[in-house]
């Protein structure tokens, strides 16, 4: 709790409140006003790998990312709350570290937008391992991320354990499923290999949900297991239901 500001005292006012020194000096009871202290700090960790520049629907996931985190920054700055960035890929890309302010917002808005990364590939452990080791008090940290891996079991137990770890988790429709539209021509961003498949095959449709579904089993077993809270985001959906209803789930357990 923090002094906020000496009043005149108001019937009901708890008498433990009054300052003393004031009363004496007007001849009139005069309390103290105190007011939590709310200062948490917020880190956004940005996945800028070469996996989200894929998008069936209306947007990349990239773009999508790029507006959630906009919005998660510019609702800490309202609540006065420090706002710090890890941008990554296979290792970490740039380190914006937590500070207050609009023009500290508007430089990490900048960035989002125009930041370049230097590797296409993903490894989840490296921005949970900087953030458990970089910043000492206990944060909210956003992964923003589409989890194209699952080799992070570990390193998101011990950075769940030091700091209140949420995840927003963004795929497309066409990851999950594949229509039957003959021949395809498509390319892995991360490692940059261009092949053709046959999505006409029943059994290579068949391939590609029971991989995707497999994939799920292993992250929801791995968000489990670290108690992480996840909302999971399409590329054809509006994003601001889905925190709502985050928000509300999290709120219901304070």
């Amino acid at each position: 709790m923090a002094f906020s500001e000496v009043r005149e005292y108001n019937y009901g006012d708890d008498i433990r409140s009054i300052d003393w020194n004031v009363t004496a000096r007007f001849s009139h009871p005069y309390v103290k006003i105190f007011e939590e202290e709310r200062e948490l700090t917020v880190m956004l960790l940005i996945d800028v790998s070469g996996s989200n520049n894929f998008g069936t629907q209306q947007q990349l996931k990239t773009e999508k990312i790029i507006e959630i985190a906009a919005v998660l920054a510019f609702s800490a700055i309202q609540n006065n709350d420090k706002v710090g960035v890890i941008f990554f890929s296979d290792r970490i890309e740039k380190f914006i570290p937590p500070k207050k302010g609009t023009s500290h917002i508007l430089r990490i808005i900048r960035e989002l937008v125009d930041f370049k990364p230097e590797s296409n590939l993903t490894k989840l452990s490296e921005p949970l391992r900087f953030l458990t080791n970089a910043i000492k008090k206990r944060c909210t940290a956003f992964l923003l991320t589409d989890f194209m891996d699952i080799n992070f079991s570990d390193a998101i137990k011990i950075a769940s354990r030091k700091h209140d770890l949420v995840g927003i988790r963004i795929i497309d429709k066409r990851e999950t499923e594949m229509p039957s539209v003959g021949l395809l021509r498509l390319r892995d961003f991360e490692n940059n290999k261009i092949f053709w498949v046959d999505t006409s095959s029943e059994e290579f449709r068949k391939t590609h949900k029971y991989r995707w579904q497999q994939h799920e089993k292993r992250l929801q077993g791995i968000f489990l297991k670290s108690r992480m809270d996840v909302a999971v985001i399409n590329t054809n959906e509006d994003f601001i239901k889905p925190l709502i209803k985050l928000f509300k789930k999290r709120g219901s357990r304070l």
